[in-house]
């Protein structure tokens, strides 16, 4: 705990949430940066999200379940939102919301196509910047479009640098910076600096709007935005439950015009049906871009608002607005007592905030990288709302949906009704929460925020997310789809790191997690275990196309697989459930016999996976060394799928230590664990034990002293998983010995593929072929280290495999830290990794000083050189390099 922290004025905002109930995270970065393409605004009869609600329609259509913007912020039920909105005199339209391609639309799946960053921000919001760049050039969406279409899976990407409306630097930085003067008096600066050689035109629309919530049927009361007849540059906003709030707006060097419309369906333009009013959602757009003076309210009154500043900005020079959203509703209200000032010691206090917990020992480069993490992770909070049953079914005041919805997409997820702040993995390509990726979230949050990482992980196991079966949501695409168990490891993080960190021990959390898992425990022992032989299935398990086939789908020949990483995410629930329940024991002895329970469990599966059912057959293939999942066919004969993937090195997750001063704490506990050993001595074979003088010691896990040298043989060598950035998810042996299947007349093949997935399994956005994936790689950091608490630094294997020099695991784990944390690093010529070559496409990234300090968090890496891939802006479990640097630094 740092004494320093507790000191510092977010700390102190932190504890006043908790202590006093201030609501410093009443607003937020709340809204979404896609709401257009997601399942929630799905009302089709075949279920095609893309198709339904295309970019296309989102300037004009009302959303009904959440809105989006551009470094936007919206109050906690995102009942008001304020959002930026730019035209640079050449676009087709308004630059509401950030653009990018659908799934169908990519070579390689769904894909934003603007460039943005998370440069700052703090737990409560107190303080937050965004980064944006904007084009002079006409933006160019028809060619990006047209282009990825064109281009075939084995192509790379087309991005907007390739377009070259970047050339000669003819854009604008646009910063997006607010700081709270208190809880729910926000000051709001927007700077916008030319970075071109020649003078520009540039609006600049900030846009304040309610949510539609009276177009659905169910309450057709309107709030009210209008311009203050007293204070001409006031906007007065009124909702019947949220009272009253002003914007004020600056006018000291540009005098805005207002531009008031209704956030209402342009029902003509998408339907070609009369409007019920003249005034709808794209009428800023229609006034702005195409001259239309009758799209705006001359009342100066509606329910969306843009206030619009023109600007001619020279070269170099820069642009500022400053605004205030108040809920001070004083008659005659300033933009700011004292404006500048509060900004600056927003930002002071941020520094010190981050200051105090960053290690001494840490580069400045170091320390940047983690800050734009932290950021990034708390950007990624959206407001989430989502009533299943009335998806269904529909609303009362729109067409009835088609009747196949009631028998489609989770129909029976009707529990399902959230309205909550979640923390996104990638608010654009994810805006949907999924449950993995969350739990993993949790662990840097716990970092900075520990309260809201422990309501993240309370929130999945609710009784509005969690079915009353057992399980735990996956994502809306399909709640029904299987994630790998991870929750009650992530809860013991975040508890520990609560401790660690902030000093206080939660056990009330721990223990309201521990009885919530046990229900989802037991649904995947009823539901995964099909043959009660204690070896699991479970589907892709978030892996997506990292099998020989689709592992959710029907298998060929219509056999059952036996599943190598879902046996070993069981063993790792078990060993995480009976530590969390011998942490609870120690006030409660109750739960010493749960406790017992999981131990002797993790026993059977790791059993199970060497002997299943007594037959012989084992997921562990002593000719090769390696763990590999294990094909069924209908005519009783087995196969091992002999790919060397990740799959077969997630058994080395489920490892831990029991100390004798542990177990000599909770007698029943001991004595039953005496017991089991001494009465199967054939189980017992799973427990190593280490005599001292001082007592024994024991350890559990499904990978013993031999294999483990054996499976590292292959994972630590450079020619099969290990790359200069992290572990790769597919070995590098399958470049060249592709492994092949043929069944029931198909070939079914699986290659190493560094890059971008070159099969269309999952949407073709994703690859566990080759690339290096944080999740993982930072489970099998932690898992080195569990491995090197028992068996201590006279346990030495070959690093890299075939170098001759030996390393403990510990000094493993390190350095596979470090060559994570490289992804991000500045080499000897100044390039990151994660940005590619510097004459390819991010060269920017690599040379230009207003590119190179921006780090954005890829969802995952290029197996060979650690390029960025897949979503841009996954903050969330890539968000773990700020507990890495952490660890190192």
């Amino acid at each position: 705990m740092s004494t320093k922290l507790l000191q510092t004025a977010e700390a102190k905002r932190l504890n006043e949430i908790q202590e006093r109930n201030t609501p410093w995270r009443a607003w937020g970065p709340y809204l979404s940066e896609r709401a257009w393409g997601t399942v929630r605004e799905d009302y089709s009869v075949n279920g095609d999200a893309w198709r339904y609600f295309p970019y296309e329609h989102a300037r004009s259509k009302a959303y009904r379940w959440g809105d989006d913007g551009i470094a936007g912020i919206a109050n906690r039920h995102q009942i008001l939102c304020f959002a930026l909105a730019l035209w640079n005199g050449q676009d087709s339209m308004l630059k509401e919301r950030l653009f990018g391609l659908t799934g169908p639309q990519g070579n390689h799946g769904e894909d934003v196509k603007e460039y943005y960053f998370y440069l700052d921000a703090t737990p409560t919001h107190s303080y937050l910047k965004y980064l944006y760049k904007y084009p002079q050039a006409r933006f160019p969406y028809e060619k990006l479009v047209e282009e990825n279409r064109r281009r075939t899976r084995q192509e790379t990407e087309y991005d907007l640098l390739d377009t070259g409306v970047f050339d000669q630097n003819r854009y604008f930085d646009v910063v997006v910076e607010y700081a709270k003067a208190s809880p729910e008096d926000i000051l709001i600066r927007i700077s916008a600096t030319n970075r071109g050689d020649k003078i520009a035109l540039l609006d600049v629309v900030p846009t304040l709007w309610y949510r539609n919530t009276w177009a659905w049927g169910a309450d057709d009361r309107k709030p009210r935005l209008r311009l203050d007849q007293e204070n001409p540059f006031v906007i007065r906003a009124r909702h019947f439950d949220d009272g009253l709030r002003q914007l004020i707006c600056d006018d000291m060097t540009v005098k805005p015009e207002f531009l008031f419309t209704e956030n209402d369906t342009n029902y003509q333009r998408l339907y070609n049906a009369p409007n019920p009013s003249p005034y709808v959602k794209d009428g800023i757009n229609d006034y702005i871009v195409n001259g239309n003076k009758e799209a705006v309210n001359p009342q100066q009154s509606g329910t969306k608002v843009g206030v619009r500043y023109h600007f001619a900005i020279a070269a170099g020079a820069t642009a500022t607005i400053k605004l205030r959203l108040t809920n001070d509703i004083a008659p005659k209200p300033a933009l700011s007592f004292n404006f500048d000032e509060v900004f600056d010691a927003r930002i002071q206090e941020a520094d010190e905030f981050y200051d105090s917990f960053t290690s001494s020992k840490a580069s400045e480069e170091q320390k940047q990288v983690q800050r734009q993490a932290f950021a990034g992770m708390i950007w990624s909070k959206q407001f989430y709302y989502y009533d299943v049953r009335r998806w269904l079914r529909g609303d009362p005041g729109t067409p009835e949906p088609p009747r196949s919805r009631k028998r489609g997409r989770n129909n029976e997820w009707k529990h399902i009704n959230n309205s909550d702040i979640i923390s996104m993995p990638d608010k654009w390509e994810y805006p949907w929460f999924a449950a993995w990726d969350l739990a993993f979230h949790c662990v840097p949050l716990a970092m900075i925020d520990p309260e809201f990482a422990k309501t993240q992980l309370l929130l999945m196991l609710r009784e509005w997310y969690m079915h009353p079966n057992g399980q735990i949501p996956a994502y809306e695409w399909n709640f029904a789809d299987v994630n790998p168990p991870v929750h009650a490891w992530a809860a013991l993080r975040v508890y520990q790191l609560e401790q660690e960190i902030w000093g206080c021990k939660d056990r009330n959390f721990l223990e309201r997690v521990f009885h919530k898992l046990l229900l989802n425990f037991t649904w995947w022992v009823n539901r995964k275990d099909t043959e009660g032989n204690n070896v699991f299935q479970g589907g892709f398990l978030g892996l997506d196309n990292i099998g020989v086939f689709d592992r959710s789908a029907m298998l060929p020949g219509g056999g059952s697989l036996e599943q190598s990483d879902a046996t070993s995410w069981m063993g790792m629930y078990c060993l995480n459930l009976m530590n969390m329940a011998l942490e609870l024991a120690k006030e409660n002895p109750a739960y010493e016999d749960v406790a017992s329970k999981f131990f002797e469990h993790f026993v059977h599966i790791a059993r199970a996976m060497n002997n299943m059912a007594g037959q012989g057959l084992a997921l562990w293939d002593e000719a090769d060394g390696f763990y590999y999942d294990v094909l069924h066919l209908p005519n009783n004969q087995s196969m091992p799928l002999r790919v060397r993937s990740m799959v077969g090195l997630i058994p080395l997750f489920a490892a831990t230590t029991l100390e004798e001063e542990t177990v000599n704490a909770f007698p029943g506990f001991r004595r039953r664990m005496q017991y089991f050993m001494d009465n199967f001595p054939e189980l017992s074979m799973h427990i190593e034990v280490q005599a001292f003088d001082s007592g024994i010691r024991r350890f559990l896990s499904l990978v013993h002293r031999d294999r483990l040298h054996r499976v590292l043989r292959f994972m630590l060598s450079e020619g099969e998983f290990l790359s200069p950035f992290g572990i790769r998810s597919l070995s590098q042996f399958h470049l060249e010995n592709p492994y092949k299947l043929q069944l029931d007349g198909n070939i079914y093949e699986v290659g190493y593929e560094a890059a971008e997935s070159q099969t269309p399994l999952f949407g073709g956005n994703s690859n566990w072929r080759g690339p290096i994936w944080f999740p993982v790689n930072y489970l099998l950091i932690e898992s080195l280290q569990q491995f090197h608490q028992f068996f201590g630094e006279e346990y030495k294997v070959e690093y890299p495999t075939g170098s001759g020099e030996k390393l403990s695991l510990a000094e493993i784990s390190h350095d596979l830290a470090r060559r994570m944390t490289n992804l991000f690093a500045q080499n000897k010529q100044g390039h990151r990794p994660i940005y590619g070559p510097a004459e390819g496409t991010n060269g920017k990234f690599q040379t230009e000083k207003h590119w190179r300090d921006f780090v954005l968090f890829h969802e995952y890496f290029n197996g060979d050189n650690g390029e960025g891939l897949g979503a841009s802006h996954q903050t969330g479990w890539t968000g773990l390099i700020a507990k890495l640097i952490h660890q190192i630094a």
